[in-house]
């Protein structure tokens, strides 16, 4: 890497974010483009009409963002409408593709905000309001280059656990160990593939971190033996909330430490969330960090391998102080004749209760170095709360890979775990927005990632069970979780149980091809999810797909995300074969040449595209990932001559990182085949 592709400029003292892995010597001067004050940053691009803009992470809209405004600031916020600006991840990186190649990403903790094309179709406006701020300038000559030189500073991306790539159930609402045995055995007794089941909040004691419920879990260590023997992981819930309660050690522990975030007054910060009143620990401290992560610990000696850190962006229902004076502003409506404004004004002193900004502000860290105000590094909380997690685990327990992903997130956090996008809607419009973050979320490095099969929130249909489960296949992270008080959503309960259990072991029979281009796409620093526009440059049509992924070295994937479709219309950027599955060992081979097709695609099947000459390597599939046998390799594709391919397996644990072994196999075909002969070189 050499300053050639990469400029770094640094202004005023920004807070170090750790979210370059590489050091880049400051550059001088400036790109035309840009303009500094002592107040605030400003960059500002005219675009062309035929510029695309990609990037942002985990935003919503398309794969190319221009016409909207985001802010990259963490947000706990579930319903992802088009109208927001910004979700539960900041990631403040975007490539332009047009006249000129190349990428900004702005390194800062708190709200960037990017106006892309929104107030001027043709402009693009990047403000950060603080003198305090780091930006480098990423060049390329093609998008994927960008990428690649970006990925290279940000550096290596996290490796989750081969088991993790099984499918995973989730719900909020299993409260007690017979509970999740029966989802257990709703999956096994009827067929259904499965290697994890989650533990939201209901297993701890009063929502205490660190803690089981003796009485909904009793002796919990033989309840985690019983089903990992069963090939079955549990993957229990952590939040960034510490309950205020004498008695309780965690909180006792952080409060006599003084590990706990401050008010102005250098009390600890209270606020609250699920169990009521809460401190939140100051993951910036580094002592505080330390000390949350070795606690982990207590669930790691129980068995478990497995967590997700949710509720990290913070999220705050309301603070004392906060709470206080709504309750004011509340009573001075009563006795009034409220009418339509008096109305917005009480209803909105109750909704500004969650995630204030004033709440944020009120809140310090004690860095080791200095106290800063919790709105000024707001986006690196949870970052900090999932990366005190992994520094951890090497010392817990180095012999183990234990999975690990979390809810908010920064550029930088995807060398410490990976993601999933948010608490979601069983809507068909998030089908569609699960399939655009893949890349987008690619771009900044989290390539173990999915979002929440079916819908977390609101209650979801059959049809778009089956219809999301043929997009969350192809899923990293293959999680189905939903909220309470929803409808049950295990795909064992649906009517059509036939259909989703054939989609599932394609998932399986799937994992050792999705499992190799995960891998190589860490080592090589690409994509494993990229739009058609990276593969097929100055293709026209190519380049305005939307819908549509090239997924690894040779598939192509198109699922169908609206309601009451008999199939959708397709793009085939290059000669390819068709393969329709309804389950793995049953499916029918159909030649595409280049060209626009309407594709009938029935409820119970899956299309996946295979390129000319690449090939997609299947093995049979089976209850778990353990159980997989790789002496049922076989091999799909259109081959004329020779085609190599290189496997991708777990072969043990260093350090608390998959050790990965390489099997080269050289496939030779006469022709479109789906048992094509080949060897290992």
């Amino acid at each position: 890497m050499t300053d050639k592709k990469i400029f770094k400029y640094i202004y005023g003292k920004p807070f170090e974010t750790d979210a370059a892995a590489e050091n880049i010597t400051a550059s001088e001067g400036l790109p035309p483009f840009v303009s500094v004050s002592e107040d605030f940053l400003h960059i500002a691009y005219d675009m062309t009409s035929n510029d695309k803009i990609y990037g942002l992470g985990e935003a919503v809209r398309g794969i190319n963002k221009r016409g909207w405004i985001y802010e990259t600031y963490c947000s706990d916020d579930p319903m992802h409408t088009e109208t927001k600006r910004s979700l539960y991840g900041a990631h403040p990186f975007i490539v332009i593709d047009g006249k000129e190649v190349f990428g900004i990403f702005v390194d800062y903790p708190d709200r960037v905000i990017f106006d892309i094309g929104y107030t001027s179709v043709n402009k693009i406006n990047i403000t950060v309001g603080s003198p305090d701020y780091v930006f480098y300038i990423i060049k390329g000559e093609t998008p994927m280059d960008v990428v690649k030189n970006f990925r290279k500073l940000i550096g290596k991306s996290y490796i989750a656990p081969f088991w993790s790539f099984g499918f995973q159930q989730s719900r909020w609402s299993y409260y007690t160990s017979d509970d999740v045995k029966n989802v257990i055995n709703g999956y096994r007794d009827n067929d259904f593939s499965i290697d994890a089941v989650y533990l939201d909040i209901d297993y701890m004691e009063a929502f205490k971190d660190f803690t089981v419920s003796e009485e909904r879990f009793p002796d919990f260590v033989e309840f985690v033996k019983l089903v990992r023997e069963k090939n079955i992981h549990l993957v229990p819930i952590i939040d960034a909330g510490v309950k205020i309660e004498d008695g309780y050690d965690v909180y006792e522990e952080g409060r006599d430490n003084d590990y706990f975030c401050k008010d102005e007054s250098g009390n600890d910060f209270i606020a609250a969330v699920w169990p009521g009143k809460v401190c939140f620990p100051d993951f910036l401290n580094p002592k505080a960090a330390d000390w949350f992560g070795m606690k982990y610990k207590t669930l790691i000696d129980c068995g478990i391998d497995g967590f997700w850190n949710d509720m990290n962006e913070p999220a705050i229902f309301y603070s004392e102080k906060g709470l206080e004076e709504a309750i004011d502003k509340v009573l001075e409506y009563k006795g009034k004749n409220i009418g339509i404004y008096d109305f917005f004004g009480l209803k909105d002193t109750v909704l500004g209760l969650s995630n204030s900004f004033k709440d944020y502000s009120s809140m310090y860290h004690n860095t080791g170095s200095g106290i800063v105000c919790h709105n000024k590094v707001h986006n690196i909380y949870g970052y900090n709360m999932t990366r005190s997690a992994s520094d951890a685990f090497k010392k817990i327990s180095p012999e183990k890979n234990i999975l690990m992903f979390s809810r908010a997130s920064y550029i930088g956090m995807h060398r410490y775990s990976g993601i999933w996008m948010g608490d979601n809607q069983s809507w068909w419009s998030h089908i569609k927005l699960n399939l655009q973050m893949l890349p987008s979320l690619n771009m900044c490095g989290f390539l173990y990632t999915g979002a929440d099969m079916v819908g977390f929130g609101d209650n979801c249909t059959e049809e778009l069970a089956l219809r999301w489960l043929a997009l969350g296949i192809f899923n990293p992270l293959m999680r189905n979780h939903s909220a309470l008080g929803t409808r049950d959503q295990e795909f064992y309960r649906f009517e059509n149980r036939n259909a989703f259990r054939n989609l599932l072991k394609l998932r399986y029979a799937l994992v050792p091809y999705l499992y190799s281009e995960y891998i190589k796409s860490i080592e090589k620093d690409e994509m494993m999810f990229r739009p058609l526009a990276f593969d097929y440059r100055g293709d026209r049509f190519a380049e305005a797909v939307e819908d549509q992924l090239i997924v690894g070295e040779s598939i192509m994937i198109a699922p169908v995300y609206e309601s009451n479709s008999i199939g959708r219309m397709v793009y085939v950027p290059e000669d390819m074969l068709g393969v329709s599955f309804r389950s793995e060992r049953d499916y029918t081979i159909k030649s595409y040449r280049k060209g626009h097709y309407f594709i009938e695609i029935p409820i119970d099947e899956v299309v996946i595209f295979i390129k000319k000459n690449k090939v997609l390597p299947l093995v049979d599939s089976a209850d778990c990932t353990a159980h997989l046998d790789y002496s049922t390799l076989r091999f799909i594709g259109d081959i004329e001559g020779k085609c190599n391919y290189t496997m991708c397996r777990e072969s043990g644990v260093s350090d608390g990182r998959s050790i990965i072994a390489k099997e080269n196999y050289e496939v030779v075909g006469t022709g479109h085949c789906d048992d094509l002969s080949f060897g290992k070189e």
